[in-house]
Formats: C-alpha cells, sequence, structure tokens
C-alpha cells in the first residue's frame, strides 16, 4: 500500500475540464433489492451551481431508484486520452417543462418521440458531493518519461511527474 496521500482540491472546474468531452456516462443506482444497477447517460451539461443535468423519461427504472435513495455514482471514460473520472452524488429527477426544451437536441427523440414537449421529460440533476479523476498523458513521450524515471530510480512514476490524480470534494 502506497503512503502517498491523493491531492485534494475543492475545484469542480477541473473535475469539468476532464469530463467535458466524454459524452457519456455511466449512473449507478440502486435498485430494488438493494443492488448495484448501471446505465449509459448522455451528459448534458454542469450547472452554475456545480451540479450535472441529464434527461430522463419519468417512467425509467431509474426516476423510481432515485425515490427510494438518491445516492449515485457516475463514471466517465476515455481511454483514447487516458482520462477515468469518479464522481459521487444525490440525484433529484424532476419535472421543468421550460428546462427540458432548453436542454433537449433533435438527436434525442430517439428516447423522446414527441420531441422537447414530450411529456415523460424529466430533469434528473446530480449534486455533486466528490469526484475523483485520474489523467494520464498518452503522448509516447510522456510514457517514455514515467518508463525511464522507473529504471534509473527504481520508483514509480509519481503524480506529478506524468499522471494527473485528485479528490474533488464539495464544500
Amino acid at each position: 500500500m502506497s503512503d502517498t496521500k491523493t491531492p485534494v482540491t475543492n475545484d469542480l472546474n477541473k473535475l469539468f475540464d476532464k469530463i467535458k468531452d466524454v459524452r457519456m456516462a455511466m449512473l449507478t443506482t440502486f435498485d430494488e433489492q438493494n443492488n448495484l444497477h448501471s446505465r449509459p447517460m448522455a451528459t448534458i451539461r454542469p450547472e452554475a451551481d456545480g451540479s450535472l443535468l441529464f434527461l430522463t423519461d419519468a417512467h425509467s427504472a431509474k426516476v423510481y431508484e432515485l425515490n427510494k435513495d438518491s445516492k449515485v455514482n457516475l463514471s466517465y471514460a476515455d481511454p483514447s486520452a487516458n482520462v477515468y473520472v469518479s464522481v459521487s452524488g444525490t440525484a433529484n429527477a424532476y419535472r421543468d417543462a421550460a428546462k427540458a426544451a432548453e436542454l433537449y437536441t433533435e438527436p434525442m427523440r430517439a428516447w423522446f418521440p414527441k420531441g422537447k414537449d414530450d411529456p415523460n421529460i424529466m430533469i434528473l440533476k446530480v449534486t455533486i458531493t466528490q469526484g475523483e479523476y485520474w489523467d494520464t498523458p498518452s503522448s509516447v513521450l510522456s510514457q517514455a518519461f514515467g518508463y525511464a524515471r522507473a529504471v534509473v530510480t527504481g520508483e514509480a512514476s509519481k503524480d506529478d511527474d506524468v499522471n494527473q490524480h485528485a479528490q474533488v470534494v464539495v464544500k
């Protein structure tokens, strides 16, 4: 076990910067047997209050699950860029026709066939309590540097050498 501590920040913008190009997240909730249940969700955008917004169907299992237990996790991964993010928080689903119309885009018609005025559209808001990210530069030069350091010193690369890893805690 490592004796180094993961750096901690309160800067949600670091977290948002890591996920800005990752369109899909895996949303994990607790199902009716209290087992973990994950499904892909398209992140629409972060809000000014630091929450993340999604659109969901009023009749989906996730709405039922969130009413039982609002704790969620979102996992983001961009393997081509070696970026991985985990976000924990609480979620709630609510109706807001004006906000749904604002967030709706035409490709969402596959899930909401009646368009932006579909009465089944709900906003799913995740209020972040904490997150963690891992960002390892994927360039050959960065990897070569980490390899050379390990060979010369016999030590693994430190986070500040080639990796970015931090916890984000919301106050």
